[in-house]
């Protein structure tokens, strides 16, 4: 199944819109087990990157000038030699949801319970907007 993400971010200098591509093995019928398959394929993701190394990292003036706008320029190289585990992955992730730092929208309708059954088909645009804390005093 072949979904198109939008990934937001609130509270940034930049709105920074990527639509992506996302696979999916199957159509998930639940919020729930569309967040798990979605953590899923992120952690095979990192857990690639990890194994996967260049002996001279370089960077070219296009590839600067495009993070530039982004906000931040940086190799994309991982540091940590821990290796992700899915289970815990996708139970922060579900635990993130509950707490309300992000929210999910299909078709800009938004899923508001994990367990419900999700109404989603092929080529739908999935859009997930991440809540950024404010800092500072309430008085």
């Amino acid at each position: 199944m072949k979904l198109y993400v939008t990934v937001k971010s609130l509270g940034k200098r930049k709105a920074v819109l990527e639509r992506k591509e996302l696979v999916l093995a199957a159509r998930p019928q639940t919020l729930r087990a569309l967040i798990a398959e979605i953590v899923a394929g992120q952690v095979q993701a990192m857990r690639e990157r990890q194994e996967q190394g260049e002996l001279i990292p370089y960077l070219t003036a296009t590839e600067i000038a495009e993070q530039g706008d982004n906000g931040k320029v940086g190799f994309g190289a991982v540091y940590g030699e821990a290796k992700p585990e899915v289970e815990q992955a996708t139970a922060a992730a579900l635990l993130a949801y509950e707490d309300g730092l992000y929210k999910v929208f299909v078709q800009e309708k938004e899923c508001s319970a994990l367990d419900e059954p999700l109404e989603i088909e092929e080529g739908n645009e999935l859009t997930l907007i991440r809540f950024t804390m404010l800092a500072g005093r309430l008085w």
